[in-house]
């Protein structure tokens, strides 16, 4: 009876706990994406006559501040009662059998939420206030505000290899490192930043609206704080000091970013005049002082060749046409594909400049212009 009673009061840690998180809500009316369930219990088969029947001793700890759906804990138990414990639950998918709306849980084994208790939670938030006060985005924020925003993050435990956002969902959650180390990945997995202890993600899709534009997976057990989407468009809201801190993140990303496509293209490898248009292709060679030769295939009169020493232009052909008439002609294609090749013919090395690049870049930009405004 002991353990029945702590049980109902949702205090019990005697039977085996497993944890759910929403991974797509359509118009649910009472959860989100990211909430997170804790099913807890066990049920036992009894056989009579020949039949089945189970005494059922399943709890199900909403997230907090929700309202209980019996809907939606019905499906819960019911997995309880397949699989007889909550810990046998297999890695898996469910979805709500639904009402009005619809949403799906994502379950496996290690997801673990702080906020399956919440005394602890606030209890670890509040040993690592000091913590917290050094991270930028806290620091955006006047110390005597400092209390009444913490207060409205959770802190979440992460497993190492766990996904936290994948690429393509709805924005949910505003993240904050804590502790350990997370990575974004690209569309093939491969990680393209890590993020560490103070730093954050998940703005982007929460500030522009929109679905999330990369994965994020935990490279090992990390510690976060989150806040979820209406909480975070309030603190936006009073307090103005923290536009000028996504201002400066968000120019900082997006430097990043130009960055790293910058060294893509200019490292020698293949494009298309689509992705980038000429005049940027030659710009970040010259910009990144590469040496090497540059072929541009499937333009209106053939395929160009250009010849780079330390970003200069040194040699240039197109459609029979040589130097800077080659260059300023291949400005004007807007389509093609383009392969950067590192490394010149020795008799290359002594080969003058065909201009001051900067000079060349200009010059063709303007001819471009005067034949749009003619045409």
């Amino acid at each position: 009876m002991k353990n029945n009673n702590q049980e109902k009061n949702g205090r019990s840690t005697g039977f085996p706990k497993e944890s759910f998180r929403i991974c797509e809500s359509r118009h649910c009316p009472l959860f989100r994406y990211g909430d997170t369930f804790t099913v807890s219990g066990i049920a036992l088969a009894m056989e009579s006559g020949g039949d089945h029947s189970f005494i059922n001793t399943t709890v199900v700890h909403s997230p907090r501040n929700r309202e209980q759906c019996k809907i939606l804990y019905g499906d819960l138990t019911k997995i309880i009662i397949e699989y007889e414990r909550a810990d046998q639950i297999p890695d898996c998918l469910i979805s709500c059998s639904g009402c009005t709306g619809s949403i799906r849980l994502e379950h496996f084994q290690g997801l673990r939420a702080d906020a399956e208790n919440p005394d602890d939670e606030a209890n670890r938030i509040s040993s690592i206030v000091h913590l917290l006060s050094n991270f930028s985005f806290f620091r955006s924020i006047d110390k005597n505000n400092l209390n009444a925003v913490i207060k409205n993050f959770n802190l979440l435990q992460i497993e190492k290899n766990q996904i936290i956002i994948r690429k393509g969902d709805p924005g949910g959650n505003f993240y904050i490192v804590v502790s350990g180390r997370v990575e974004i990945l690209n569309d093939a997995g491969i990680p393209i930043s890590t993020l560490k202890e103070g730093e954050v993600f998940g703005e982007m899709s929460l500030i522009c609206d929109e679905n999330a534009g990369a994965t994020v997976q935990a490279r090992e057990q990390s510690e976060v704080l989150y806040i979820e989407h209406k909480q975070f468009k309030k603190i936006l809201q009073k307090y103005p000091s923290l536009h000028q801190y996504f201002t400066r993140l968000l120019a900082k990303r997006l430097t990043d970013s130009n960055k790293m496509r910058s060294d893509d293209y200019a490292s020698g490898m293949i494009g298309k005049l689509e992705e980038i248009p000429a005049e940027a292709l030659f710009q970040t060679l010259n910009m990144n002082t590469k040496t090497g030769i540059l072929t541009i295939t499937q333009l209106q009169q053939g395929t160009a060749r250009f010849s780079l020493r330390q970003g200069a232009l040194i040699k240039a052909s197109y459609g029979g046409i040589k130097g800077e008439g080659a260059f300023y002609a291949v400005l004007r294609e807007k389509t093609g594909r383009f392969k950067f090749t590192p490394g010149l013919p020795p008799e290359d090395f002594d080969v003058p400049e065909i201009g001051y690049f900067m000079k060349l870049l200009m010059e063709g930009m303007q001819r471009i212009d005067e034949h749009v405004a003619v045409n």
